[in-house]
């Protein structure tokens, strides 16, 4: 399956393993990666020496590529980026912030440079930035999310008729059906973070994957817009949310709800209750917690048999 990710990358399969705070550590993108895509480490919840330590891990766990995911807000960033710099990482994802901050810098330095959007908008200043590709994430996605609440579907061909360099497609994938859909619409590859953090080598706690295999359908909610657009499943934190909303709070009575650590509370130590539980739309259809070379086999092979499908089909 030889396409421009799969060029870019240098892997099997165009399809990125998304690099999520709290789940994504060297176990995940190593068997990501071993399977024949692109497995990430999310540099978000790492301390730097953590993140050193991790990349470490991951090298001696595989010898295909992966890369490193690194939001631009990062208080630390420049002890990041020096770090992924001296121990080899050859692919950065960059996100939350201006890609023309980091771009030139890694660039000149022989990494390939991927930066994450939600809108045309900030897809365009990527280009310009000079990114060697682009991950298009709609509002379907879990986590931290664009304030635009633009689906998937509608985002990827919107960008696809103004840009020209590989588009990744991100938000609602975990299907060999939605990839096939996915690249229909414009896209050279998919990323998916959803259907990893229900693997194995998730670093998520127990007691979160079990909750996202149960959720169903409208089990999320996107909030805290003021802030941060986020992505939830429901539990009594959420809750609180919404019952603080009903006061019109300020910027700063939202701030102090949050607190600190919500999202290690909730997806690391398994505090469901009044936890940060951050997934995307897509929990709905996830319903079994397997090893992630597992998940990727049932997508390429679904895959692959929808294109067979698909062909000769008369619409």
């Amino acid at each position: 399956m030889n396409n421009k990710i799969t060029e870019l990358f240098n892997i099997k399969y165009p399809i990125i393993q998304a690099g999520m705070v709290w789940n994504s550590g060297w176990k995940l993108a190593s068997a990501s990666s071993n399977a024949g895509i692109l497995g990430l480490i999310g540099a978000g919840s790492m301390y730097p020496d953590i993140l050193r330590e991790h990349i470490r891990k991951c090298k001696q766990a595989t010898l295909k590529p992966f890369g490193v995911n690194v939001p631009l807000l990062y208080p630390n960033i420049d002890e990041i980026m020096n770090i992924i710099v001296e121990e080899g990482v050859r692919i950065v994802f960059t996100s939350a912030g201006n890609p023309n901050t980091w771009t030139k810098w890694l660039q000149d330095k022989g990494i390939i440079v991927v930066h994450v959007v939600s809108s045309l908008k900030f897809a365009l200043k990527s280009k310009e930035a000079g990114v060697n590709a682009i991950v298009a994430e709609g509002f379907e996605a879990g986590g931290h999310n664009g304030r635009e609440e633009t689906t998937t579907f509608t985002l990827i061909p919107m960008i696809k008729e103004k840009i020209h360099i590989p588009i990744i497609a991100a938000g609602g994938i975990a299907s060999g059906k939605a990839m096939l859909a996915s690249m229909i619409l414009g896209a050279d590859g998919v990323q998916i973070g959803s259907r990893f953090v229900a693997s194995e080598e998730s670093s998520a706690h127990i007691n979160f994957k079990n909750k996202v295999i149960e959720a169903k359908d409208g089990d999320t909610l996107l909030t805290l817009k003021e802030l941060a657009p986020v992505r939830l499943l429901k539990n009594k934190f959420l809750n609180d949310i919404l019952e603080l909303y009903k006061s019109n709070p300020s910027k700063q009575d939202l701030i102090d709800l949050l607190g600190r650590a919500r999202a290690k509370r909730g997806m690391f130590e398994g505090d469901l209750e009044d936890g940060e539980l951050e997934i995307g739309q897509i929990t709905g259809l996830i319903n079994k917690i397997q090893p992630a070379s597992k998940i990727i086999k049932e997508i390429i092979s679904e895959f692959n048999f929808e294109k067979n499908n698909l062909k000769g089909t008369m619409f």
